[in-house]
């Protein structure tokens, strides 16, 4: 394989014959996802031997392919008047309680309706600036649709010790969710490693050599077919409680990824609910708890399975 730095051309050898043209480009092209050289692909910027094709098209000896990536547009992440549900705020940590169904922070086509949207619209100057133009004062981030207690840092200050913190594990973190099944265990600890999925990389899994993972469960109800529970992680990892509970074969009601792709109750996403968040204010250095109400939904649903099933019996 030969590369133009210049023109963007690829002349394909012989140890490339029969390779996916997005996971060749992939490959060889620093600094870029698989699913941007498709969204390059699909936009007709890649050409073999002058033809637009398909991701999946299978190169083959002799093949030219030009690829024309765009310049670079400068980002740029408005402030928005989206209400927030604010349950702490002083002038150095901001916590909310994150609905369901919105996004943390901005992402490539999805730079509007987020929580750093709204945080800097309430907040103008004041957070944290270390995490970037993307990240201001977002310390750890919730999943799409899990709701619940968020921390945010308005200073630099801040922003490092809460940090600390939760690299020390020292930030108690409690969330309530609504699980497939009945969990026979009153308690029980899930101590299993997570990494990448080996064959779908947007996905988590359970995987020998992912980083240390523990979560600390306690049944809350039963249902029959769905059990109420409570969930304490020691570590924070991408999916943590999805992936966990889903590795025991009780995936968490409402998550298509990691759960049946059917689910009951026409849900909008993973009845799961960050309920608690305890800390050391960063700057006075006292013990806090924050916590946020179930959301309607979520106590909806359990006052539903409270008069269907008859097994609430704790």
């Amino acid at each position: 394989m030969i590369k133009n730095e210049i023109a963007g051309i690829y002349d394909i050898k012989a140890d490339a014959d029969g390779v996916r043209l997005d996971n060749f480009l992939a490959q060889k092209i620093d600094g870029v996802s698989r699913s941007y050289i498709k969204k390059l692909i699909d936009e007709g910027r890649v050409k073999v031997n002058g033809l637009v094709t398909k991701p999946s098209y299978r190169i083959k000896k002799c093949d030219q392919i030009m690829v024309d990536i765009p310049e670079p547009q400068e980002l740029r992440i408005d402030p928005e008047a989206i209400p927030l549900d604010i349950l702490y705020e002083d002038d150095h940590i901001i916590a909310i309680n994150k609905p369901q169904g919105m996004v943390v922070h901005p992402a490539p086509g999805n730079y509007s309706g987020t929580v750093v949207n709204a945080l800097l619209y309430h907040c103008g100057n004041s957070l944290s600036g270390i995490n970037g133009i993307i990240r201001p004062g977002i310390v750890h981030r919730l999943d799409k649709d899990t709701s619940g207690v968020m921390l945010v840092a308005k200073s630099n200050e801040a922003h490092v010790e809460l940090a600390q913190q939760i690299k020390r594990r020292e930030i108690k973190k409690i969330y309530n969710a609504i699980v497939l099944g009945n969990v026979k265990e009153e308690k029980g600890v899930i101590d299993a490693p997570i990494g990448r999925h080996p064959i779908d990389r947007k996905k988590m899994a359970v995987v020998e050599g992912g980083r240390n993972a523990i979560t600390h469960f306690t049944v809350l109800e039963r249902f029959g077919d769905y059990t109420y529970v409570e969930a304490r992680i020691e570590t924070g990892r991408t999916h943590q409680i999805r992936v966990h509970f889903a590795y025991i074969k009780h995936p968490v009601l409402g998550d298509a990824v990691y759960g049946p792709k059917r689910q009951p109750f026409n849900l909008k996403g993973q009845v799961l609910h960050a309920k608690l968040v305890g800390f050391v204010h960063p700057i006075n250095k006292v013990y806090m708890e924050i916590e946020a109400p179930l959301p309607p939904y979520f106590e909806q649903l359990l006052q539903k399975l409270r008069r269907t099933s008859g097994f609430h019996n704790m």
